[in-house]
């Protein structure tokens, strides 16, 4: 199969099958392209700043975008613009919401509560959204596609596929409502069953090396072999939750 712009990330990163999974890796270089193109020459354009102002960014993305040292400048820039248009869009009615205290003259009424659901709803809405993720997740969903092409067409990625450690469970969920959605019966049958061969067996080594994590605290296996438990907790958390977070591995 002739490899294009959609094809060429996606069987590099199925090209090591030990990698716990793939579509973390192309998950995580989409993270960086878009960590580096906000502080980057976009910030100064103006489509790219309205999007910012008004969303802002989530907390784990806020806090990547502050490790990249080498442009502290075009963040202050970014979250300065943030801070005045979210200033200008809650903060009166925010002060607006507070409800007139009950008194001898004005009795007790509960028509405050929903302003201040109002308010807070805003709130939430604003906070919910990052360019980072939506984008990350957008990708995802396109290489998701490019996946089940090359899996049906391409013997070559499809032993790949096969061969593969694992994928975590969230995006082996994408997976399946990608292969739900636009796989034959029979190609969703090979599908799914190395999917589900391949996370079996890393369920099962999990397991393993998570027990034997806990059991090495026993001082009756102080000086056994720690084999591949020692970053047992960390490899767990990246299967079961994606690899979005950094762990220490001690």
């Amino acid at each position: 199969m002739k490899e294009t712009i959609y094809t060429i990330p996606v069987n590099d990163a199925y090209n090591d099958p030990e990698f716990e999974c793939p579509l973390c890796r192309l998950r995580k270089k989409t993270e960086e392209n878009e960590i580096e193109y906000y502080l980057g020459p976009s910030l100064m354009e103006p489509d790219t700043r309205i999007i910012t102002n008004k969303t802002g960014f989530c907390p784990d993305h806020m806090a990547k975008l502050n490790k990249q040292v080498t442009n502290r400048l075009g963040l202050a820039l970014v979250l300065h613009t943030h801070l005045l248009d979210y200033d200008e869009d809650i903060s009166k009615d925010l002060a607006d919401a507070a409800p007139a205290k009950a008194g001898l003259l004005k009795g007790r009424s509960n028509d405050y509560k929903a302003a201040l659901k109002s308010i807070a709803d805003r709130i939430d809405a604003r906070t919910a959204t990052c360019p980072v993720c939506e984008k990350m997740n957008k990708t995802i969903d396109r290489y998701n596609l490019v996946i089940m092409h090359m899996f049906s067409h391409d013997p070559e990625f499809k032993q790949k596929f096969m061969n593969t450690k694992s994928h975590c469970l969230p995006h082996t969920a994408s997976l399946l409502r990608t292969a739900a959605a636009k796989l034959s019966q029979n190609d969703a049958s090979d599908f799914v069953s190395a999917l589900a061969k391949s996370n079996k067996e890393y369920f099962e080594e999990l397991e393993h090396d998570v027990e034997w994590f806990t059991l090495k605290f026993d001082y009756r296996n102080k000086e056994k072999p720690w084999g591949n438990s020692k970053n047992a907790i960390q490899r767990s958390m990246r299967f079961l939750s994606s690899d979005t977070g950094e762990y220490n591995e001690g």
